[in-house]
């Protein structure tokens, strides 16, 4: 069972590991962040804007309103610069979500419906504990992708940000 106190932690581990993921691509040579890459969302930054417009469905559903969109990707994406403006936003409302949880509401029901018209509910911790893990799993494929540069890939394991985190994304 999530805690408010768990969903303040990992709503700003997620901010972090994005932060270290966009720093690491914009460091890339010029032009390598938008190469057409083997991989299921084409190129990196179209990569990381999938886990943008899950963040955005996911926020729909926890306002209870619709979230205006028809598929799980957009059909292209903004520079990455502007990416990451808007996922920093997201990171934002999501750790100001979270800083206003209580225990009690964050084991409340939200009914929602998928992309695909899948109808379903979860409790708010678990959604975010799915977006948390949503990031993890597609920041991997972007990892994955900076082999092809060929660069090394940050390190966003939990353990690192214990670590190293700064102050700005502590609790």
């Amino acid at each position: 069972m999530m805690t408010a106190a768990s969903a303040r932690l990992y709503a700003r581990y997620n901010a972090w590991a994005d932060k270290v993921m966009f720093d690491a691509v914009a460091a890339l040579p010029p032009g390598e962040d938008v190469k057409p890459r083997v991989s299921l969302f084409k190129n990196i930054v179209h990569t990381l804007n999938h886990n943008y417009v899950i963040d955005q469905i996911w926020r729909g559903h926890l306002e209870g309103r619709d979230h205006g969109y028809t598929a799980r990707n957009t059909i292209d994406h903004p520079p990455l610069a502007e990416l990451w403006a808007k996922q920093h936003e997201a990171h934002q409302w999501y750790i100001a979500w979270a800083d206003r949880i209580t225990d009690a509401s964050i084991n409340e029901q939200v009914d929602y419906e998928l992309i695909g018209g899948n109808k379903g509910a979860m409790k708010r911790g678990e959604i975010l504990m799915h977006i948390v893990t949503h990031h993890s799993y597609h920041r991997g494929f972007a990892a994955d992708l900076f082999f092809q540069v060929p660069a090394r890939p940050p390190t966003m394991d939990l353990p690192v940000y214990f670590r190293d985190a700064p102050a700005e994304y502590r609790c």
